[in-house]
């Protein structure tokens, strides 16, 4: 409400200025040129753009703990865009060619006046919010995943710290294997309750600190805790393989946040756009595709158009993905899930052409526009094969911190995987993708899926 507030007073502002400076033309007086239809046109459609803009920086992700210097940095530069924005749109046909000097004078006005109206309402909103928080006003309820000494000693430090960083810790909750503290204060639950717990005490982050220093146990008992859709904290210096996640909190105890991805906020909220646009896009420019390979099926073999299967995603939760079918009708009626190989007698003479030019993968755009998958993350399994993958390699775990993508890393580099080997050395590959994710990367694997799909290397 402050930044919508502040961008209209900013851009009001800034055409009083302009008006009075005779960088306008056609009007006497300032009543006039305020009310023209052109202005009053501006003064609503610029500020909801300025506001689109400070959506995509990223700014609104994290309400209550702001570095201020990333929140400098961030309102320099959505200002910087909101200016040119700004230029383009309402200005550029105003400018005076013969007084270059006096466009520049302007044009300042308006990024010094969008600034520092902006940034002043930001500051004292985060300074107020950073002090309810040292004083204890404002806390968030958390759970602390371990019960041992090193969750006690932890939460009797958070506890004993003059200025709170926000935690008010609820309870613990016990992780099987290791010796619980006697005398606790706290109530200990065991994993069978966290959804429970989490709803009555309306929990918002769950840290985990446990006294069993093995990778395997730890990353176990994360993959366990994504399903919940809570931040997911650990202290880093008990695990090496973790030290690479992004650092959330200097204050204290700082903790490593093991349920984002490694990409900045302004750069998420990008991709999920850029997601939303392409897969609308290409649902509306591929309906004249998607009805003939739906003909070419139906004449094919006998059966439905569409293959669902549901796969895990998102913080490890289950979904829905969308196929074309390739394969004959109740292939796996037989019992358990079976991976397909290059002459897999189930595969139809339709499905083996469309598997190669991965056509199949088609209808998966369906998925990104629901938020199920992005364009480009992690291919999604199977619970029973995510079982597998995690007993023999844990950090698979991590890749439930993205959605899953229509492509991959481990897709265009390895290609499909034909059993549970397989899956796990594609999994170095989707491994590097999270320590390495942007916006430039994921045009790259987009480009590469576009040649091996022309070249008719799907399979």
């Amino acid at each position: 409400m402050a930044d919508f507030f502040t961008a209209n007073v900013a851009w009001f502002t800034y055409n009083c200025f302009r008006f009075q400076l005779g960088g306008v033309r056609g009007y006497t007086n300032i009543g006039d040129f305020l009310s023209s239809g052109m202005i009053l046109v501006g003064q609503v459609v610029l500020p909801l753009l300025m506001m689109c803009v400070y959506y995509l920086s990223g700014y609104y992700n994290e309400v209550f703990r702001k570095s201020r210097l990333a929140e400098l940095v961030t309102t320099f530069k959505s200002e910087v865009v909101n200016t040119l924005l700004a230029f383009f749109i309402a200005l550029i046909n105003d400018m005076m060619t013969d007084n270059r000097g006096f466009n520049y004078e302007i044009i300042l006005i308006l990024f010094a006046l969008l600034f520092f109206l902006t940034y002043i309402c930001r500051v004292l909103i985060t300074a107020r919010t950073s002090s309810n928080i040292k004083n204890r006003r404002w806390r968030f309820n958390t759970l602390v995943v371990g019960a041992g000494a090193s969750a006690f000693a932890f939460v009797e430090k958070l506890n004993k710290m003059r200025q709170s960083t926000g935690y008010h810790v609820v309870g613990y909750v016990d992780v099987p294997g290791e010796n619980r503290v006697k005398d606790i204060d706290l109530p200990v639950y065991t994993f069978a309750d966290i959804a429970e717990v989490c709803r009555k005490e309306d929990v918002k982050e769950l840290i985990v600190v446990p006294t069993n220093q093995d990778n395997k146990v730890v990353l176990a008992t994360i993959n366990r805790l994504y399903v919940y859709d809570l931040p997911i904290k650990v202290t880093p210096e008990r695990f090496n393989m973790l030290s690479r996640s992004r650092i959330f909190d200097f204050s204290g105890d700082p903790l490593v946040d093991v349920s984002s991805s490694h990409m900045d906020e302004s750069a998420k909220n990008i991709k999920r756009v850029l997601d939303v646009m392409c897969s609308i896009a290409a649902l509306i420019l591929l309906l004249p595709v998607y009805a003939i390979v739906a003909v070419l099926i139906k004449c094919d073999s006998k059966g439905p158009v569409f293959y669902s299967q549901e796969r895990l995603g998102l913080h490890n939760k289950p979904f829905k993905i969308v196929k074309f079918r390739t394969m004959v009708d109740g292939a796996e009626q037989a019992g358990k899930p079976q991976l397909s190989s290059d002459n897999d007698p189930r595969i139809t003479k339709l499905g083996r052409i469309m598997r190669k030019y991965r056509i199949d993968e088609l209808p998966q755009f369906w998925n990104v526009l629901k938020g199920d998958m992005a364009m480009v993350g992690p291919r999604p399994e199977r619970e029973y094969y995510a079982k597998m993958i995690l007993e023999r390699e844990p950090a698979y775990s991590l890749i439930h911190k993205v959605r899953p993508g229509v492509t991959s890393l481990g897709q265009v580099k390895f290609g499909y995987a034909k059993d549970v080997d397989e899956m796990i050395e594609r999994l170095r590959y989707d491994l590097l993708y999270l320590d390495n994710m942007s916006i430039l990367n994921d045009l790259k694997i987009i480009a590469y899926t576009i040649k091996i799909v022309i070249k008719g290397r799907g399979l």
